[in-house]
């Protein structure tokens, strides 16, 4: 087995595993904090967020050559440009923004674990699938971890701390989308098991145990930080030089290590942004919302980057 092979698979046990035992962590804080302790749920939520931010920082090496400075500053200057005006407009517009993220998060996520899934096969000389067979993955993938925990019963809870304008964001169609939501999952998982895919199975049954079993706060965080980001991280290896090299020197580890390091610095950035909106918005001056504006905020370019990533993947 290549080391290329070696890492996507340990990716996806990993991912699993971790969100396995984000749940059963969830149940016992639950269990003896009680769900309104926001204490446990902000602390692992934030941990998640850290392990989950640097990952979005490498669109500029993944797609433009380093042999091009003024295409690189270019590119570097747009990207920031756009997630400013994603800032400026989530503060400004709080819930219209936020149901745009939401909408957003959930093609995004969506999308980027079938095209992990998709490269993941191709590395191990699996059947490739046609379109729809991606998509019946795809959709509940992309859906449960983002309108399953901001459906539920608990989730004007944990917007009143993160910002209580996006209570009842979704209106009176708050029922409605949950259990739509929970109908999708459940059909993917009984045709995914029909075609014999328990791999893809586990997955969606995973997160809809995320999504339904642990706060909204916690379900979103630990989604993006210990499931996406790992994923989406695995899939940066196959673009980066210095973990291409890693590969061929057998080294599975240091070639994810190598798709880490340089999102750190994102991260660091990420706190003082937070930090700095948080002093110059009174109206919204938790720590957690500046933070998320910010994710939010760079999904924008972030996603509109990755698409092309993800087209090639899963075609």
């Amino acid at each position: 087995m290549s080391a290329k092979q070696r890492l996507f698979n340990a990716t996806r046990s990993y991912s699993q595993l971790l969100v396995g035992v984000a749940v059963i962590l969830s149940l016992f804080f639950t269990a003896f904090l009680g769900s309104d302790n926001l204490n446990w749920q902000i602390t692992l939520a934030v941990i998640a967020l850290i392990i989950g931010i640097p990952h979005g920082a490498l669109d500029h090496l993944v797609t433009l050559p380093k042999d091009k400075p003024a295409k690189m500053a270019a590119f570097v200057i747009t990207y920031v440009l756009i997630a400013v005006v994603a800032v400026w407009a989530i503060l400004k517009w709080n819930v219209l923004g936020f149901q745009l993220v939401v909408i957003m998060s959930a093609a995004h996520f969506g999308v980027g674990d079938a095209a992990f899934i998709a490269e993941s096969e191709r590395l191990n000389n699996g059947v490739s699938k046609s379109l729809m067979g991606r998509l019946i993955y795809a959709i509940p993938a992309g859906l449960l971890p983002v309108f399953v925990p901001l459906s539920s019963d608990l989730t004007n809870s944990a917007l009143a701390q993160v910002n209580p304008k996006l209570i009842n964001w979704a209106g009176s169609n708050t029922n409605l989308i949950h259990l739509s939501v929970l109908l999708v999952a459940a059909s993917g998982v009984f045709v995914l098991v029909l075609k014999r895919d328990d791999k893809a199975a586990i997955d969606l049954t995973l997160l809809a145990a995320l999504s339904i079993l642990t706060p909204p706060l916690v379900a979103f965080a630990i989604y993006f930080g210990l499931w996406h980001a790992l994923r989406h991280t695995a899939r940066l290896t196959l673009n980066l030089p210095k973990s291409l090299a890693a590969y061929q020197n057998n080294n599975p580890g240091r070639a994810f290590l190598q798709a880490v390091i340089p999102g750190i610095p994102a991260l660091i950035g990420t706190f003082v942004v937070a930090g700095i909106l948080a002093a110059i918005n009174p109206e919204n001056s938790r720590l957690l919302w500046s933070i998320l504006v910010v994710i939010w905020a760079l999904t924008v370019p972030h996603m509109i980057v990755t698409a092309k990533l993800d087209k090639v993947a899963l075609t």
